[in-house]
């Protein structure tokens, strides 16, 4: 007899035999021991996951008149018959080439007629999704009035093409992609039986690359077979699939993640001068990539699906911070949606190389550098204040005349005056406008909006914090003074935020950047410009009239300080003590 394809020899021919699609057997068993069969099935599911099977299956279980627990004897006559083809009572149709009106109606009048071989009459149609509108019409009237033991099983790969009305008058069973292990397991059941030795990482290679499908799995491995010399190893599985060994890609990665770009672009040569493909090159990356971040979060579940992991892998899982990896998966994403339109991907591989090895280089780099901006100025600032007041307290213990302490804070004062300009006018009407809510929706969406800002614009906004926001403007108060005036200049800042608030509560204000240290004066000055005229609640945490409290309560420190130039022209005399109003 004539060699025949694995996948035709070891085609499921019982329910237990159907991999992987355990609920949907198990169901379809019981209905036929309960005798609670449908008159309408519905299969649906990827390609090589046994709908096709099942439905055969099926028709042999309801038709066996030797039946155990729902499963065929696959040994008399009718089971026989079946299996190879010839029982007129079961009909196969292949919807692709049959998918006319009149081919349906043929089906619809032949129907009428009784079974003359078995019990039940059986029409399996295989993609169904591609009958025309006229068949499926044709159709659906045999379906809400079926004949007595007629039983439609249909099968299809794209169920969205199926008019709800069919749909709705079967039962229908989702098959799901088969896991790696399933298919691993049953390809080595084969193997066995056939006595064909093998290395079980070459099984678990075809089993990735038949993406789900047991029937694209067995012909992979016939393939393979064929190619090996007596035995499966996993440098023939690689070979026949076209896929990357795990050295190999941790090499590449390894190289990547370090920064080396000469020496990322010289493995990328040897990989493709092997006669790698570049499409598959780059679904084996993601899923690299992929399986580094699930050995993070879940080493043994990723230990299941791929077997046995490599030193180098590990050791690279764990030096590598995940937000590396989500960015390689999305320059490997761009990479893979750019070529498909183009003949030359190799040029795309060798550009997407340099940008996975500088773009984690530059991200290393940011991070370390942003803390959050310019973190060596702002410990510098902050070891001048400490120096300054220790000095300040030093003078007041040696009672030194307020004239000669007083320079010194003048000084300062009018540095910082002269190092960043606060835009009043703009935040006084944004106050004149401002509502609570408008600030209470920006407060709740505001981590939000720092996750969808770049690198940089996180680490500047982190350092800062939305205190007042009116129809059209956002003011937001910075920790730092230096900050502050990078954000006033930064255009590409003030529109990400424009543009993602839009997104989040649809809510477009232009920003305003102020420090924290002069939000208390310009709130305070603005209450008090209002404090006679308007009564009305501003979007801060209290009303004009609550913030006018707050301003009498700074007024006793005013008559302290009174008290304390009296106290010096009473100590060194009028012409001794100069009094410098800030």
């Amino acid at each position: 007899m004539a060699y025949q394809a694995l996948y035709r020899v070891w085609r499921s021919q019982r329910f237990d035999d159907v991999v992987g699609q355990k609920a949907i057997t198990q169901t379809l068993k019981n209905a036929i021991i309960q005798k609670k069969t449908s008159h309408a099935y519905l299969f649906t599911g990827p390609r090589g996951t046994g709908k096709t099977s099942a439905a055969k299956i099926f028709a042999k279980a309801i038709n066996c008149k030797h039946s155990v627990d729902g499963e065929p004897c696959n040994e008399c006559e009718t089971c026989v018959a079946i299996t190879e083809g010839r029982l007129n009572d079961v009909i196969e149709i292949d919807a692709a080439s049959n998918n006319g009106v009149e081919e349906i109606r043929d089906i619809r009048d032949k129907a009428k007629y009784a079974p003359t071989q078995a019990e039940y009459k059986v029409y399996i149609i295989d993609e169904v999704h591609m009958l025309s509108t006229g068949a499926f019409n044709a159709l659906l009237k045999t379906l809400e009035e079926p004949p007595q033991n007629v039983i439609f099983i249909l099968a299809t790969t794209e169920p969205h093409k199926i008019p709800l009305t069919i749909i709705s008058r079967t039962q229908r069973f989702d098959f799901k992609r088969i896991s790696t292990q399933d298919i691993v397991d049953h390809m080595g059941y084969i193997l066995k039986e056939i006595n064909v030795d093998f290395e079980e990482q070459a099984l678990y290679v075809i089993g990735r690359a038949a993406e789900g499908g047991m029937r694209d799995a067995l012909s992979i491995l016939d393939q393979t077979i064929s190619f090996s010399d007596e035995k499966v190893t996993l440098q023939d599985a690689m070979q026949v699939t076209g896929s990357l060994t795990y050295e190999m890609m941790d090499q590449y990665i390894s190289s990547c993640v370090t920064g080396d770009v000469e020496q990322a672009l010289e493995t990328l040569e040897n990989i493709l001068s092997s006669g790698k493909e570049a499409r598959r090159f780059l679904e084996d990356l993601l899923l690299y990539c992929r399986d580094l971040l699930m050995f993070q979060q879940a080493p043994k579940l990723l230990a299941e699906k791929v077997g046995n992991l490599t030193d180098n892998f590990k050791e690279l899982a764990g030096q590598t911070a995940a937000e590396k990896i989500y960015q390689m998966i999305q320059i490997l994403s761009d990479t893979q949606n750019d070529i498909r339109f183009t003949n030359n991907a190799n040029i795309y591989l060798e550009v997407a190389t340099v940008k996975l090895a500088k773009s984690v280089k530059k991200s290393a780099v940011i991070s370390e550098a942003v803390q959050p901006v310019e973190s060596a100025e702002i410990t510098t600032l902050q070891q001048q204040i400490e120096h300054l007041q220790k000095e300040l307290t030093e003078l007041k213990k040696n009672g030194v005349t307020a004239k000669e302490a007083e320079p010194v804070k003048t000084t300062r004062v009018t540095s910082n005056k002269n190092a960043l300009r606060i835009p009043t006018e703009l935040v006084y009407k944004v106050l004149n406008e401002a509502t609570k809510d408008h600030l209470l929706n920006v407060k709740n969406v505001w981590d939000d909006l720092l996750q969808m800002m770049s690198v940089t614009q996180r680490a500047m906004l982190k350092a800062s914090e939305p205190v007042a926001a009116g129809p059209n403007g956002l003011v937001i108060a910075f920790d730092y003074e230096i900050v502050c005036g990078r954000a006033m200049d930064d255009d590409e800042l003030q529109l990400a935020v424009h543009n993602n608030l839009s997104r989040l509560v649809n809510y477009a204000p232009d920003m305003i950047c102020i420090t924290k240290e002069s939000w208390p004066k310009l709130r305070q000055s603005f209450i008090s410009q209002n404090k006679d005229t308007s009564g009305d609640q501003t979007n801060d945490d209290q009303s004009v009239e609550e913030n006018s409290h707050l301003l009498a309560g700074e007024e006793p420190a005013v008559e302290v300080n009174n008290l304390v130039v009296d106290e010096a022209i009473a100590m060194f005399g009028d012409e001794l003590v100069e009094v410098i109003n800030d």
